[in-house]
């Protein structure tokens, strides 16, 4: 029975060796979301919190993103992605403060301002949402981020 156990684990720990490339892959709505701030000390526990982001369990998300911007208050991206589980979950508050925070390190954040731009959607603020278009056709071009919020206010009736 020991050998059975045993042999099971090892067949689970190789299932998730071999899953972790997926895990860490970025899907298309964050693309260059990231401006590399996260490359610090807890970049294990970053990756964890941005998987959990990407597979939509965003409350357990920003239980690691929140002990993460506590840790590395200069992480960029982990305030951007801790805005946009806070926005996921509903507290439009705490996102809002995410963001803000994040553009703050980084003014040229293009995630932070494509959700931060969705985010004042979701507020009924458009004239802000196209403010970060603008800025984000600025500092990309027609990057994805630019084109994201784009459609985002194209579908709320704004663009």
């Amino acid at each position: 029975m020991q050998s059975f156990r045993h042999t099971v684990s090892a067949i689970a720990l190789l299932a998730l060796c071999a899953a972790a490339p997926v895990l860490t892959a970025a899907p298309a709505f964050a693309a260059g979301s990231e401006d590399g701030s996260s490359n610090t000390g807890s970049a294990a526990t970053y990756a964890q919190a941005k998987a959990a982001v990407y597979a939509g369990k965003f409350a357990e998300a920003r239980v690691m993103l929140v002990a993460i911007t506590a840790a590395e208050p200069k992480n960029a991206d982990a305030w951007n992605l801790l805005g946009f589980s806070s926005r996921k979950t509903g507290d439009l508050k705490a996102a809002s403060k995410a963001y803000t925070k994040a553009l703050k390190l980084n003014p040229g954040h293009l995630g932070a301002l494509e959700y931060q731009g969705e985010m004042y959607l979701q507020l009924g603020q458009p004239d802000k949402a196209k403010a970060n278009l603008d800025k984000l056709q600025g500092l990309c071009g027609n990057c994805v981020e630019k084109k994201d919020l784009e459609k985002a206010l194209q579908a709320a009736g704004v663009v």
